[in-house]
This record gives structure tokens, C-alpha cells and sequence, in this order.
């Protein structure tokens, strides 16, 4: 007898397929890199309501300064298109930028939003920093906590939430249209897969995420929030298809089962460095980009774990 995840895993696979995918939307990337990033912009065209996923807050860890320049360029397409946004959209809880979410709706509006899974890192990393008990592990700092299967508009598009943890115990794509928004569940095919080694990580659970993702149509745009030009590759790249993973992808192509996968992504996580802005990032981002209140001198500070050898 299959177990009950299992059979909700078939499910949802045998739901995909014979979900029709509707109209295409406009879209927009901008790529940082800095970070490694691309944030994109999506819109209806009729409407011009707007959504901003995995957007950029700038920070350089050697002087401690935040900037904008990365918010500031998605503020200028959005005034050039003359767009309204509705949704600043939070694939997870990224640990290798600062989100530029919180800046961006002070500017554009907008809700931000993640997965209700947010709570299990906000607990980790809460304790981690030790935030103490005005840091609200309930994710409330969010606008909106999303479950999967979820559905939002933005103007006359359809958009769907896929739950697909792995990478974080709290990723989320979004359908939106004829694409998919997949943060950092897969990679171009030439670099593979996201890293399962960080708090609530897994490498199983990663693998059945993306053939969640890969069971849609071969013709599906799959959107992606890094690339890092892998084996001499001389351009970033951050649009792929459905068809172009399932054939070449390197961890993760048709044929490849899941003990397979389990066992080549937790052998690369072993060699893997932590991140370099992953203390920074984590300090922000699970406060839905607040940066930390000033302490009695009038300054913000951002805490480094120490771990002694």
C-alpha cells in the first residue's frame, strides 16, 4: 500500500497534467550580479497590475552599507510601464541576498508574501540570533502566509501557489500564466539543482518538489532566481523550459531516480561553503525585509553567530 504521501504526491502530479495553462503574461528580469539574482517583474498587460518576486536590497558586508540600486532600477521599470503592483512575492527565505521587499512597498505598495512554512525558519533562525520574544516567529512581519495550492490574480492573470520545500522548508512557485516561478528549487540544466544542507533542508523532498514541477507541459517557461554561468558559459541565463530540464539537466533528468538524486546532491552539499551573505540575509529576510530596529546609540546592527572550531 502506497503511504498517504505518496499518494497525495500522485495526486497532485495527476492534477498537473491535466490542468490547462492560461494566457501569457508580461515579464520583465532584471539580474544582479552581485548577488547572482534576477528579479522579475510580471504583469497583466490589459490591466497593468503588477507583482515583484525575489527582488534585491544591496549590501556590501566589508563597510556594513545598505543601498538600492538594485530596488531602484525595478522602480524605475515599474514607473516607465506604468505599472500598479499589487504582489511583492517571496519565493523563501533567500540566505545569500537581503530582500528588497520592504523598501519597494514603501515606494510601490504592494503585499508580501511567502509560504506559511515561514514559521519553521523564523523558529530556527529566531533562536539562532537570539531575537527574544519581540521577534514574532508567526509570520506576521509577512502581509500574507501562503498554503499550497493557493490562487491570487494580479489584474486578469491567474496565479497558483506550489509548495515545493527541499532547498528550505518554506519554498513556494508561483503559476503564473503559461510560466512558472521557481526560486531556487532548480537551476539552468548546465548547473543543476538547489543545495538541501541548510535547517529543514532535504534532498528527497527536494526531488519530489521538482518533478511536481516537472510533470507540467515540456513547453512551460520555468522562471529562476539565480544562475552563476557554470563551465565557462559566457551569459547568465534565467529562463528554461520544462521540456529542456527533464532532457539535460544535470541532477536531475528524466531517468534519473530518487536515491540517485539523494545521493548526488548530498555528496555536492558536503563541499558546498556557507554562503557569503547568509547571516545578513537570514537577520533581514525573515523579517520580511525589516531591517533590525536601532539600538539605544541610534545605529542598526546585524548579528554574526560565532562558532569556535
Amino acid at each position: 500500500m502506497e503511504h498517504a504521501a505518496d499518494a497525495n504526491f500522485l495526486t497532485a502530479l495527476e492534477q498537473v497534467r491535466t490542468t490547462p495553462i492560461p494566457c501569457a503574461p508580461e515579464i520583465r528580469t532584471l539580474f544582479d550580479e552581485a548577488t547572482n539574482t534576477a528579479t522579475h517583474v510580471v504583469w497583466h498587460r490589459g490591466t497593468r497590475r503588477a507583482a515583484i518576486i525575489d527582488s534585491v536590497l544591496d549590501y556590501d558586508p566589508a563597510s556594513g552599507r545598505i543601498s538600492t540600486e538594485s530596488a531602484e532600477r525595478v522602480v524605475d521599470l515599474v514607473r516607465t510601464e506604468a505599472l500598479t503592483v499589487d504582489w511583492l512575492l517571496e519565493t523563501h527565505v533567500h540566505a545569500d541576498h537581503l530582500t528588497g521587499a520592504k523598501h519597494l512597498q514603501k515606494i510601490l505598495g504592494g503585499a508580501i508574501c511567502i509560504s506559511r512554512s515561514v514559521v519553521r525558519v523564523q523558529s530556527v533562525f529566531g533562536d539562532l540570533f537570539n531575537a527574544g520574544v519581540t521577534f514574532l516567529r508567526d509570520g506576521s512581519a509577512f502581509d500574507r502566509l501562503f498554503d499550497d495550492g493557493d490562487r491570487f490574480s494580479i489584474g486578469g492573470l491567474n496565479a497558483t501557489v506550489l509548495h515545493v520545500p527541499g532547498h528550505t522548508p518554506a519554498d513556494i512557485a508561483y503559476v503564473i500564466g503559461d510560466a512558472i516561478f521557481v526560486g531556487d528549487t532548480i537551476f539552468m540544466p548546465d548547473w543543476g539543482t538547489a543545495r538541501t544542507d541548510f535547517p529543514g533542508g532535504d534532498a528527497r523532498t527536494l526531488y519530489r518538489s521538482i518533478r511536481r514541477l516537472l510533470a507540467y507541459p515540456e513547453e512551460t517557461i520555468l522562471y529562476l532566481c539565480h544562475d552563476y554561468k557554470p563551465d565557462g558559459r559566457d551569459d547568465y541565463r534565467w529562463r528554461t523550459t520544462v521540456g529542456e530540464e527533464r532532457r539535460t539537466n544535470i541532477h536531475v533528468h528524466d531517468g534519473v531516480d530518487e536515491d540517485s538524486f539523494v545521493a548526488v546532491r548530498s555528496a555536492r552539499d558536503a563541499t558546498l561553503p556557507v554562503p557569503r551573505l547568509f547571516f545578513p540575509s537570514l537577520h533581514v529576510n525573515m523579517r520580511a525585509g525589516r531591517l533590525p530596529e536601532p539600538e539605544d546609540n541610534g545605529r542598526r546592527y546585524l548579528k554574526i553567530p560565532i562558532a569556535l572550531a
